[in-house]
C-alpha cells in the first residue's frame, strides 16, 4: 500500500573503513519498512486466499502484480532516456530490481485486495496502472527535489471507484474474515494492529500521523452524532474492523507520501479525518479513500505554493540586484 523514494539528500552515519578501505551505510529504516510492509502484504494475500475468505480469483494478485512491474519498469526507462539519465532499476543487480519494484509490488497486491470487481479483471488492472504510473507524472518540488505526493494505491483505488463506480466496488468487508472461527476473528485485527504499529513506531516513525487520524476520527464520529444525531455506534464502529486497521497501517501511514516531521504527521492525519467527516455528511461513499486523495492533492499543491512563491522572490531579488548597482555607480 505504500512507496517510498529515497531522498536525494538523504545521508546516513558511516562506519569505519572496512576492509577495502569502503565505508558502509547502515540499512534506511525506509527501506527496512518497504520490505517489511511488502512481506506483510504478501503473507496476508497467502492467508486471505487459504484461510479468511478471499473472494477473487487465485490468479488475480500474480496478473495485478505482473501489471505492477511491467508499467513500473516502462515508466521508469522513459523516465530516464528523456531525462538522460540511467534507470533506477539498474546497477545494483537483481537485488537493486527487487527493491525497485517493491512498491509496485505493494501497490499491485493492495488493488487487488481491496477492489471487488465480480469476475472482470481489467478494473483491477487499471487501478494497478494508475497508481504505479501517476508516481512518474504527478509530482512535486520538495525538500529540493522532484517526487511523488499522491497515495499510490489509494489513488488508484479512487480513480477506478470515481470511473467505474456501477460495476466496480470495495471489497466487502465480510472477506477478511468469513472463514475464520470467532477466536480467529477476534486474532486478526490484533495480529494485523500489531504487526502494523511495530512497523510504523520502530521504521517509518509515524505514531503521531496516527494518533491524529484515529483521535480527529473519534472526535469527528462524536461531532457528528451530537450536531447531526449520527448513530455514535456506527460512527465508531467503523474503527473496530480489520479494513480500518489495515487503512491505518498500511495506507495513510505511507512514508512516501506522508509528512517527516511530528507536527506536520498529526496534521496530516487530523486533516484527513476533517475531510472524511465532511464527505460523510454530503452521503460520499468509499470516503477513507477520497478524503486520503483529497489531502494527498491539497499537500502537492501546497509544495507547488510553496516552490512558485520562492522562485518569485527570487526572480524579484534578482531584478533589484542590478538596480541597486546601476544607482551605486551613478553616486560614485
Amino acid at each position: 500500500m505504500t512507496a517510498i523514494t529515497k531522498p536525494a539528500d538523504d545521508t546516513a552515519a558511516t562506519t569505519p573503513p572496512g576492509p577495502a578501505g569502503q565505508t558502509k551505510r547502515p540499512p534506511d529504516p525506509r527501506y527496512l519498512a518497504l520490505r517489511n510492509f511488502a512481506i506483510s502484504i504478501s503473507v496476508f494475500n497467502i492467508f486471505g486466499y487459504t484461510l479468511l475468505g478471499f473472494e477473487q480469483p487465485w490468479l488475480w494478485p500474480f496478473l495485478a502484480v505482473a501489471t505492477g512491474y511491467t508499467t513500473d519498469l516502462a515508466f521508469e526507462t522513459i523516465s530516464a532516456r528523456v531525462q538522460q539519465r540511467q534507470p533506477r532499476f539498474r546497477g545494483n543487480g537483481v537485488r537493486g530490481l527487487m527493491e525497485y519494484l517493491l512498491p509496485a509490488h505493494i501497490t499491485s497486491l493492495a488493488c487487488n485486495m481491496l477492489l471487488y470487481a465480480n469476475n472482470q479483471f481489467w478494473p483491477v488492472m487499471f487501478a494497478v496502472i494508475v497508481g504505479v504510473s501517476q508516481k512518474h507524472v504527478l509530482q512535486a518540488p520538495i525538500k529540493g527535489r522532484f517526487r511523488h505526493f499522491m497515495n499510490p494505491s489509494n489513488l488508484g483505488i479512487s480513480v477506478t471507484l470515481l470511473a467505474f463506480g456501477s460495476w466496480v466496488s470495495i471489497a466487502p468487508p465480510y472477506e477478511f474474515t468469513e472463514w475464520a472461527s470467532t477466536y480467529f476473528k477476534l486474532l486478526i485485527p490484533m495480529v494485523i494492529l500489531t504487526s502494523g504499529t511495530v512497523i510504523n513506531a520502530m521504521l517509518t516513525r509515524k505514531v503521531p500521523l496516527i494518533v491524529g487520524w484515529m483521535g480527529a476520527f473519534a472526535i469527528q464520529a462524536f461531532v457528528r452524532h451530537w450536531i447531526w444525531g449520527v448513530q455514535l455506534n456506527t460512527a465508531l464502529g467503523v474503527m473496530t474492523g480489520v479494513a480500518f486497521v489495515l487503512f491505518t497501517n498500511y495506507m495513510v501511514t505511507d512514508p512516501g507520501t506522508s509528512p517527516q516531521s511530528p507536527r506536520a504527521q498529526f496534521m496530516f492525519g487530523s486533516a484527513i479525518a476533517f475531510v472524511y467527516a465532511v464527505l460523510m455528511q454530503f452521503n460520499i461513499v468509499y470516503t477513507l479513500f477520497f478524503a486520503t486523495s483529497i489531502v494527498c492533492a491539497c499537500r502537492g499543491l501546497g509544495w507547488w505554493g510553496a516552490y512558485l512563491r520562492k522562485r518569485r522572490r527570487e526572480q524579484r531579488a534578482g531584478q533589484q540586484a542590478p538596480v541597486a548597482g546601476q544607482s551605486e555607480a551613478v553616486s560614485a
